[in-house]
């Protein structure tokens, strides 16, 4: 599939991280919400993950870091997202990388996600283009109201669409 220009499974890992961009953009701006709080999962043996060493050597492969009460300076870019969290009562900066993430979870709603990482090269990372600012606009409107207006991301109106009182029947799309 990596020779394919429709690459279904780095389109699929670039919408789940942008939940997580989301959800931690509006974190740090907003604070977490009434009992939100996260469980994220991330692998400490990969370059750019930036944690302190003891705790590199007790979690060799991989960690889970709780953002719930006691969370210090975060900080969210495209590329990922730091931290200060408390380990035996002394504040630690962790940066974790969007691509090192394997998991992500709010239980306070009962939302989970699993993220691939091992199986995507380093080029396949690249090619994610994990970006919230002005994402919504990247995306055409589409019309689900049947009344045939739709505009694209600059806002320009797409006239390819049926207009008002006009029938369309889905035999064209169906197999004879």
């Amino acid at each position: 599939m990596e020779n394919d220009i429709l690459r279904y499974d780095l389109w699929i890992e670039e919408a789940l991280r942008q939940v997580v961009l989301r959800a931690l953009r509006i974190t740090m701006t907003e604070g977490l919400p009434g009992d939100h709080h996260f469980y994220i999962t991330f692998r400490t043996n990969v370059p750019g993950v930036e944690i302190p060493p003891s705790l590199r050597a007790q979690h060799p492969d991989e960690m889970t870091i709780v953002l719930q009460h006691q969370f210090e300076d975060l900080n969210v870019d495209n590329d990922g997202f730091s931290v200060v969290l408390h380990f035996n009562g002394k504040p630690q900066k962790l940066k974790i990388p969007f691509e090192t993430i394997t998991s992500f979870a709010d239980p306070s709603v009962n939302f989970g996600l699993q993220l691939k990482t091992i199986g995507l090269e380093d080029d396949d990372f690249e090619d994610l283009n994990i970006n919230l600012d002005n994402s919504y606009n990247s995306f055409p409107t589409i019309d689900t109201t049947g009344m045939g207006e739709k505009a694209d991301s600059t806002g320009e109106n797409i006239s390819n669409t049926p207009k008002k009182g006009e029938v369309i029947t889905l035999d064209a799309f169906r197999k004879k």
